[in-house]
């Protein structure tokens, strides 16, 4: 199993060196509550065995997360996980998707095929230009 010995921040990315030498990244947007922490807390962190630990703001990263294929959002997740104000079900009525697989897409559960996604993102555009006009 990898292990992380070492990490470090970039504005939003958590690097992790590994015990082989690797340098490995995921997006902190899964991890909101560190993305949003000051660097004292984000800098209190303890290495276990299998992950790393952030008492203060109640988050665990497993080494594991940093090799998973979706370490870093899609298009679709990175504008979800940037703008939580956003009513996710009332948008999903509004598209005209159930709200629990829009939930599963943007959790990394389920992947949209490439049309799909680009339907849902091209919904975030049009409704990006209709609040412009107010």
């Amino acid at each position: 199993m990898t292990k992380i010995v070492s990490i470090s921040f970039t504005p939003d990315q958590i690097l992790g060196v590994t015990d082989d030498g690797r340098e490995l990244c995921q997006s902190l947007l899964w991890y909101r509550p560190l993305l949003e922490a000051p660097e004292e807390v984000r800098s209190d962190y303890r290495i276990g065995a299998s992950g790393i630990f952030w008492n203060k703001v109640d988050v665990q990263i497993s080494f594991e997360s940093f090799e998973y294929p979706d370490a870093q959002p899609t298009k679709l997740q990175r504008f979800f996980l940037s703008h939580p104000e956003i009513n996710v079900s009332g948008f999903a009525k509004r598209f005209g998707l159930n709200p629990s697989l829009l939930r599963s897409y943007i959790n990394g559960f389920k992947t949209p095929s490439a049309a799909r996604e680009e339907e849902i993102l091209s919904f975030i555009r049009t409704l990006g230009q209709e609040y412009s006009n107010y």
